[in-house]
C-alpha cells in the first residue's frame, strides 16, 4: 500500500497517443495482407493483437472486447470476416463515428455496427466514458458493466460506456491515455501495481503525481492524484470506512461518496448529474433561446433579428456570408433569460463562475475587447500612480499605453537575447531579483507594486511562475503579479503544461505556505539567510515567509489558442485580498474600459469554448502537443526537408543555465520524456512544443519571403517571422490533414531549391551562399537604455515618467524629427536624442523605443536595419524626438 513509486513521465502520453493509432492501422493492414494471402501476416497479426488487448483494456471503444472479437476470427482461420471488421473498427475509431453513429447517417453499415458493438447507441447524444477502479474478476467486471448499462435510458441527455480498471496504477494509466473518460468510479480497495507488463510509455505513465502512496485509504489518495493530473474529471468514492470523516476531509475532491454496496442507479444518475454541470452553457443557452422568440424590437440595434438586412434590396449578400443566426442573435437586451456584461447578476454571472472553476481561478471576468483591453484592466485597478510596474521590456503594446493611462511608473527589465533568430526569451530570476534589490537600496522597494511578464511569449518560452513568485516575495512580501497569459489559455488543459500556468502556481504557492514542512523549512533557511553577510544574502534561491499573501492576475486571449469569436478574452483572478482591497477598484476600471453594448456572440462563444475545454480540452490539446512532435520530428528526419530547414529547438532557444535538466530536443522519435518532465517540473525556462520556430536561413529566403510564398503558392497562413525564421503553431484546430499538406508545401519547397541550385551558374551561387550566410548570421538586438532625467526617477534609471512624456509629446511645438543618419550624428556629438513616442518594428514586434527613452547608437543600428514596417516612424520625417530645450 505504501510501496514508493517514482515521479511521472507525463510527457509520453504524446507518444503514447499515436502509438495506440498507429497500433490499430497495422493491424488493419496485416489483417488486409493476410486476406490477399499472405499467409507471413498471419503472424504479424498475432502480435498485434496481443499489443492491442493490453492497450485495449483503458478504454471502451474499441476495448478489449472487440480485440477479443478479432482474435476469435484469426483463430478460426477467417481472413475475409477479419480484414472486413477490422477495416471498420479503425475507421470508425479513426473518424471517431462510435461517439455519434446514427442509422441515418450510415444505414449501410447499421448492421455491421450492432453486430461488432451491440452496446453502441446509434444516436448522436454526447458519449463518454466512465472508469471504475475495482479488483473484480473479469465476469464480475462484465456483470458491474451490464447493470450499469441497464440504466441508460432514451431521455438520458449524454451516453456512456464503462471501462473497468484493476489496480491503481492502471487507473492513472487510464486517465492520462484514454480521453474519452469523463467519470470515474473508485471502488473499495485494490492493488498498487499494474498487473500488465506493457511494452511501451504506459508503465512510465503509471507513476505517481507524489512520491510515496500514503498510508490509509488508497481509494482517497488514488482521487487526490487524479484530480491533479486531470482536475475536470467526476471522482466517485466508494467505501466502507468512516464516510463521514472522509467526506469532511476530501469534499473538494470527490463529487460524491457511497458507503459500502451503493445504489447502481443512483451512481448512474450522479455520473449524468455531474458531467451535466460541466455541460450547462447559462449565457449561451440563453442567448439561444432568445433569438428563437419572436421578438419584436422597439430598441437600439436595427440589425437585431436581421431585419434592416432581410428588408433591404442592397445589403442581403451580408446575410449570405454570416447567415441569419448571427443577426437572430444579435440584440441590445439584458433581460428576457440575458444579463449586463457591466452588472451580472444572471447567465453571465453563472458563466463566469464556471470559467474560473475551469482555468482554476477564484474569479474569472469575459472581455469583449480583446486582451489589449484586459491588460489595461488589471493594471489600472492593481496599480497606483507612482507605483513601480516591473515589466518584460518586451511586453505587449497594450501593457505599455496602460502605463501612460494609469500614471504608474515602469521599470523595464531586459529578457535574454535569442541574438541569432532575432527575438527575446524570458527575464531570467537574477535580473528580476538584481532590479529588486537595487530599489531595496534607494529605499524604494515599496513603490514596486506588480511585476508583469510574458508567459509564454510569442516565441513560445514559458516561466516558471511557482519558482518566480516565491523568489520574488522573499525580497517584496506586498508583490503583485501579473502574468500575460494571451498565448497560453490552452495550458492549463493537460497535466504537464498545467504546473506552468499562472492560476496553478498560484493554489500550488498557497497549499506550500500552508504547509508545516514549508515552515519549517523556512525557519531553517531564514537563520542561515540571517546569519550570512549582506553581499551574499540574497544570491539565492529564496524561500518568501510562509505567511505571505498570494495576488496573482493572468489574461487570456481566449481566441488565440482555445474556441472564442475573435477579441474573446478573460481575466483570471486568484488574490488573497482582491475583496479587501481591489474589488472595487477592478469593478471601476471594468467599468472603464469595457463597452456597454457588448457583443452577445463572442460572450457566448466564451461560455461554449469554456464548456469544450471542460469536457475535451485534454483530448485536444493533447492532441495539438501530438501534431507538433510529429512536424518536428518529420522536418528532422526527411533527408530532404532537413537540408534547408530546421526546428529550433529549447536547446536553441533556451541558455543552458536555464535548464537545469539538460533536456534539448522535441524529437518524438528521441525525445527523453523523463527529461522533458523534469525540464516542465524544474528549469527556469522551457518551450512550449505547439510554438514551431522553423529555421530558413539554409533556404537564402528571408522570413517575409517565405511567409509570402507560402499563403501565395500554398494557402498557408503563419504565425510571424524573423529575418531567418517563421513562427508556425499547432492549436486545438489544427488537424492531420492541415499538417499534411504544411509537410508537402515544405517538401515542395525544397525541391524546387534542390533543382534550382543545380542548375544555377556560379554568379547564381554566389548570391544564395551570401544570402545564406547573411541570414545565419548574429541580428541586432538592442537592450533597453535608459530615460532622460527629466523622466526617469533618477539619472540612469530604468523607472521612467512614461504618461509625462507621452503627454508632452503630443505638443507638436516640442518634437523635431531625426532620420537614422541625424540621429548618430547627433548621438556621436554629444546632443540628448529622446524619444518622443512608441517606436515599434515588426519584428520583433515590441517598442524598441518609448516616451521618454533615450535613443542609444545600438538602437538607432537596429532600426536601420529593420527592412519591414516600423510603426512609430515617418520614414519622410524621421524618428519623432524630443526638442533639446524641453529635455532642460
Amino acid at each position: 500500500m505504501n510501496e514508493p513509486t517514482e515521479r511521472p513521465s507525463l510527457g509520453a502520453a504524446f507518444a503514447a497517443t499515436r502509438h495506440r493509432t498507429e497500433a490499430w492501422q497495422r493491424l488493419k493492414a496485416h489483417a488486409l495482407q493476410w486476406n490477399r494471402g499472405d499467409a507471413a501476416a498471419s503472424e504479424r497479426i498475432t502480435a498485434d493483437l496481443q499489443e492491442l488487448e493490453r492497450m485495449e483494456s483503458y478504454f471502451a471503444y474499441p476495448g478489449r472486447r472487440i480485440v477479443s472479437q478479432l482474435a476469435a476470427m484469426h483463430a478460426d482461420d477467417d481472413p475475409q470476416e477479419l480484414s472486413r471488421t477490422s477495416s471498420l473498427v479503425v475507421r470508425m475509431l479513426i473518424s471517431g463515428a462510435y461517439r455519434m453513429f446514427s442509422d441515418a447517417d450510415a444505414s449501410d453499415e447499421t448492421d455491421d455496427v450492432r453486430r461488432v458493438y451491440p452496446d453502441l447507441v446509434l444516436d448522436e447524444r454526447p458519449y463518454f466514458e466512465v472508469l471504475i477502479v475495482d479488483d473484480l474478476p473479469p465476469r464480475e467486471q462484465d456483470r458491474l458493466r451490464e447493470r450499469l448499462l441497464e440504466l441508460r435510458d432514451d431521455d438520458d441527455p449524454f451516453v456512456y460506456d464503462i471501462v473497468v480498471v484493476p489496480t491503481f496504477e492502471d487507473a492513472v494509466i487510464a486517465v492520462l491515455l484514454n480521453h474519452q473518460i469523463q467519470s470515474v468510479v473508485i471502488r473499495y480497495d485494490f492493488p498498487l501495481r499494474s498487473r500488465n507488463s506493457l511494452g511501451m510509455a504506459e508503465r512510465a505513465l503509471a507513476q505517481l503525481a507524489s512520491d510515496t502512496v500514503t498510508n490509509g485509504d488508497i481509494g482517497v489518495t488514488l482521487g487526490k492524484t487524479l484530480a491533479e493530473l486531470r482536475p475536470e474529471l467526476d471522482l466517485f468514492l466508494v467505501s466502507d470506512a468512516a464516510v463521514e470523516d472522509i467526506a469532511s476531509a476530501w469534499r473538494r475532491t470527490f463529487r460524491r461518496i457511497f458507503f459500502r454496496q451503493e445504489d447502481l442507479r443512483e451512481v448512474h444518475l450522479s455520473i449524468h448529474k455531474w458531467v451535466g454541470a460541466r455541460y450547462r452553457t447559462p449565457f449561451f443557452s440563453a442567448l439561444k433561446s432568445y433569438s428563437q422568440r419572436p421578438t419584436g424590437v422597439f430598441h437600439a440595434l436595427p440589425i437585431a433579428r436581421g431585419k434592416s438586412v432581410s428588408q433591404s434590396y442592397w445589403i442581403r449578400d451580408l446575410e449570405d456570408l454570416f447567415g441569419s443566426n448571427l443577426f437572430m442573435a444579435e440584440t441590445s437586451a439584458t433581460t428576457g433569460g440575458l444579463d449586463s456584461l457591466l452588472q451580472p447578476h444572471g447567465s453571465i454571472a453563472e458563466a463566469q463562475e464556471l470559467a474560473a472553476r475551469a482555468f482554476g481561478a477564484r474569479q474569472s471576468y469575459f472581455v469583449t475587447n480583446g486582451t489589449s483591453t484586459a491588460n489595461k484592466i488589471v493594471l489600472q485597478a492593481v496599480a497606483r500612480p507612482g507605483d513601480i510596474v516591473l515589466a518584460t521590456r518586451d511586453c505587449h503594446m497594450s501593457h505599455h499605453y496602460a502605463f501612460v493611462l494609469g500614471g504608474v511608473n515602469p521599470l523595464y527589465m531586459d529578457p535574454y537575447p535569442c541574438s541569432r533568430y532575432g527575438f527575446y526569451g524570458g527575464v531570467p530570476i537574477a535580473v528580476i531579483r538584481q532590479h529588486l534589490l537595487q530599489l531595496r537600496e534607494r529605499g524604494e522597494l515599496h513603490r514596486a507594486r506588480v511585476l508583469l511578464l510574458t508567459n509564454c511569449t510569442f516565441d513560445g518560452i514559458v516561466y516558471n511562475p511557482l519558482r518566480v513568485m516565491e523568489e520574488v516575495l522573499a525580497i517584496q512580501p506586498d508583490m503583485t503579479f501579473l502574468w500575460d497569459e494571451a498565448w497560453f489559455a490552452f495550458g492549463a488543459f493537460t497535466p504537464i503544461t498545467r504546473q506552468r500556468t499562472a492560476m496553478r502556481a498560484a493554489e500550488q504557492l498557497r497549499a506550500r505556505f500552508a504547509s508545516a514542512e514549508y515552515r519549517a523549512r523556512y525557519e531553517a533557511w531564514k537563520r542561515e539567510h540571517d546569519a550570512k553577510p549582506e553581499a551574499e544574502r540574497w544570491a539565492g534561491p529564496l524561500m518568501a515567509a510562509p505567511d505571505t499573501p498570494v495576488r496573482v492576475y493572468a489574461t487570456h486571449s481566449t481566441h488565440k489558442t482555445l474556441t472564442s469569436l475573435r477579441q474573446g478574452s478573460m481575466i483570471h483572478i486568484n488574490d488573497d485580498r482582491f475583496d479587501a482591497e481591489v474589488g472595487e477598484a477592478f469593478h471601476q476600471a471594468y467599468l472603464t474600459h469595457t463597452t456597454t453594448s457588448a457583443n452577445y456572440p463572442i460572450l457566448a462563444s466564451l461560455d461554449i469554448g469554456r464548456r469544450q475545454v471542460e469536457l475535451e480540452g485534454y483530448d485536444m490539446v493533447q492532441h495539438a502537443i501530438e501534431l507538433a512532435l510529429t512536424l518536428r520530428e518529420q522536418v528532422h528526419e526527411d533527408p530532404a526537408l532537413k537540408r534547408h530547414f530546421r526546428i529550433l529547438t529549447p536547446a536553441d532557444l533556451i541558455p543552458r543555465e536555464h535548464r537545469t535538466s539538460g533536456f534539448d530536443t522535441y524529437r518524438s522519435s528521441r525525445t527523453d520524456w523523463e527529461g522533458m518532465d523534469s525540464a516542465w517540473a524544474q528549469d527556469e525556462f522551457c518551450l512550449d512544443p505547439t510554438r514551431i520556430t522553423l529555421e530558413i536561413s539554409a533556404t537564402g529566403i528571408d522570413g517575409d519571403s517565405f511567409k509570402t510564398l507560402l499563403i501565395d503558392d500554398h494557402d498557408i497562413q503563419v504565425n510571424k517571422t524573423s529575418p531567418n525564421s517563421v513562427l508556425l503553431m499547432t492549436h486545438i484546430g489544427t488537424s492531420r490533414g492541415a499538417l499534411a499538406h504544411l509537410m508537402s508545401a515544405l517538401a515542395t519547397i525544397a525541391d524546387e531549391l534542390d533543382e534550382s541550385a543545380g542548375s544555377e551558374g556560379r554568379h547564381r551561387q554566389a548570391v544564395r551562399a551570401k544570402a545564406t550566410s547573411k541570414l545565419s548570421g548574429e541580428l541586432l538586438l538592442p537592450d533597453f537604455s535608459e530615460f532622460h532625467p527629466k523622466f526617469a526617477d533618477r539619472a540612469g534609471s530604468r523607472v521612467g515618467d512614461v504618461r509625462t512624456a507621452f503627454f508632452a509629446a503630443l505638443r507638436e511645438e516640442n518634437v523635431r524629427y531625426l532620420d537614422f543618419a541625424e540621429a548618430s550624428a547627433a548621438i556621436a556629438a554629444g546632443e540628448a536624442v529622446v524619444s518622443a513616442g512608441f517606436v515599434t518594428p515588426y519584428p520583433p514586434g515590441f517598442p524598441v523605443l518609448v516616451p521618454g527613452q533615450v535613443v542609444s547608437e545600438a538602437i538607432v543600428r537596429f532600426l536601420a536595419s529593420v527592412t519591414h514596417e516600423i510603426h512609430g516612424y515617418d520614414a519622410a520625417l524621421g524618428l519623432r524626438l524630443f526638442k533639446l530645450e524641453e529635455l532642460s
